[in-house]
């Protein structure tokens, strides 16, 4: 792997050189504004789920909306499948194709979710055709997390990997950001009948053709694999890019390692990020707006933390943070999840999220780098996606149905306990399993991240 990405292929230029960093930034921008629009797609079920459930269930049935929610659940099983396949494409053709083809998936299956009939129309086949539309796009955003996670790594200077490769969950979660600013500009303009009515349509239009875009976007960007190794991968020379074989046997340890750092990580992601503005919403049920507001000001704030908590990994390591994350998500939990339904004053309300974001930091701006620093360029794709999405599917996109089963059920203390015990495990894990500032498989290709620039090789 060269030292810095090339703007055309075979070329290079030295790490810490103003081009090396113009590319690493430009690389950057055309990588994660394909992830902000696909996470946009994802997360604009949740942010509407509430204003066309109905649309897809009898609003008589109490249970409608642990439905929309275990449909949001159900398409996590889909990312493991898709990690596997793009994660395979990603090694074996290039990370630029592997993304450009994600972004297509996501777009056509908005658009059809934005004009499709509902239950009125069709019955029961507004929701199978919901379902359908939301396990494509599972798949593609299982394929997604993994690429875009190894493209950025690999994009990245070496003495700024933390910081330019924060930037995946800065567009992570700005497309949360986007989908909830969505939702208050439709407010600005109708009220809520005409977006429970139509208007819900919108958000998913505009993912699309927002898509579009990003799809023109990325077939610019450089590819992060040489020249060379996509060569003898053409030509046969090369079996091993991409191979379950090659994964599970060489190197399962690693493997196992992504699924237990992310178990808690993305446990307390979802809990945080997707289960406390709910709450947020259901405490201002008498005034949406506010709700709207504070979750949109929370999440832009847990945005701009990404880059933050990106620099100070390139200053003081990876595992401080994950194991500030650990400890503090372990003590804060029971006081979101408990105190934050009780909060009806909007600062307060912003305060309990801002102290969530902050410790949920620790994680989300170096977890992606963390992964792909374990695995060799020729299995890393397949190995950070796969990793990521097994753990993802079993912990993270199962945080909102369960939460609402909980609820439902007036069990959320034993919902807390699950999440401090996630964590937990796997703070054990950042603290006994990683070694700080070691060297790892980006430093052997790229240079050591902690090396002074003059001194890499």
């Amino acid at each position: 792997m060269s030292d810095a990405m090339s703007s055309s292929p075979g070329a290079s230029a030295p790490l810490g050189t103003v081009t090396s960093y113009r590319r690493a930034i430009l690389n950057t921008l055309r990588g994660s504004s394909g992830n902000l629009v696909e996470w946009y797609d994802v997360y604009i079920y949740t942010v509407f789920a509430t204003y066309f459930e109905n649309h897809f269930f009898d609003e008589q049935d109490e249970n409608s909306t642990v439905y929309i929610y275990a449909i949001f659940a159900v398409t996590f099983l889909m990312r493991p499948v898709g990690s596997w396949f793009f994660g395979r494409y990603a090694d074996r053709h290039g990370r630029r194709k592997a993304l450009v083809l994600s972004v297509s998936l996501m777009a056509l299956c908005s658009f059809v979710i934005a004009v499709m009939p509902t239950r009125t129309t069709i019955g029961v086949g507004a929701a199978v055709i919901l379902i359908g539309c939301r396990l494509v796009q599972g798949f593609a955003t299982g394929g997604e997390y993994g690429t875009s996670a190894t493209y950025m790594s690999e994009a990245a200077t070496r003495d700024r990997r933390g910081f330019f490769s924060s930037f995946q969950y800065v567009t992570l979660v700005g497309g949360h950001v986007l989908a909830q600013f969505t939702l208050l500009l439709l407010f600005a303009f109708l009220d809520k009948p005409q977006i429970e009515s139509w208007a819900w349509r919108i958000p998913f239009a505009v993912g699309g053709v927002a898509a579009i875009v990003v799809f023109w976007l990325r077939r610019s960007m450089d590819e992060s694999l040489s020249p060379e190794q996509l060569a003898k991968i053409r030509s046969g020379a090369d079996r091993r890019s991409g191979s379950m074989r090659e994964l599970f046997t060489g190197y399962w340890k690693p493997l196992l390692l992504v699924f237990l750092i992310t178990m808690g990580g993305t446990l307390a992601f979802y809990t945080y990020s997707v289960n406390a503005p709910g709450i947020v919403k259901s405490a201002y049920t008498d005034d949406a707006v506010v709700a709207t507001w504070v979750n949109l000001i929370g999440l832009i704030f847990l945005m701009l933390l990404q880059p933050v908590g990106g620099l100070i990994s390139d200053k003081i390591g990876r595992k401080p943070l994950l194991v500030f994350f650990g400890v503090g998500g372990v003590i804060y939990t029971y006081f979101l999840i408990t105190y934050l339904p009780k909060t009806t004053n909007p600062f307060a309300s912003f305060g309990l999220l801002a102290i969530g974001y902050i410790i949920l930091t620790g994680y989300t701006s170096i977890n992606a780098l963390v992964k792909a620093e374990q695995f060799p360029a020729h299995i890393r794709a397949l190995g950070v996606g796969l990793g990521y999405a097994l753990a993802n599917s079993v912990f993270g996109g199962t945080a909102p149905v369960i939460y609402e089963a909980a609820k439902e059920s007036d069990r959320v203390p034993t919902f807390i306990v699950y999440v401090t015990i996630t964590i937990a495990l796997s703070l054990l894990v950042y603290v006994f399993w990683l070694r700080n500032k070691a060297t790892t498989q980006l430093d052997i290709e790229s240079g050591h991240a902690f090396e002074p620039v003059g001194a890499a090789k």
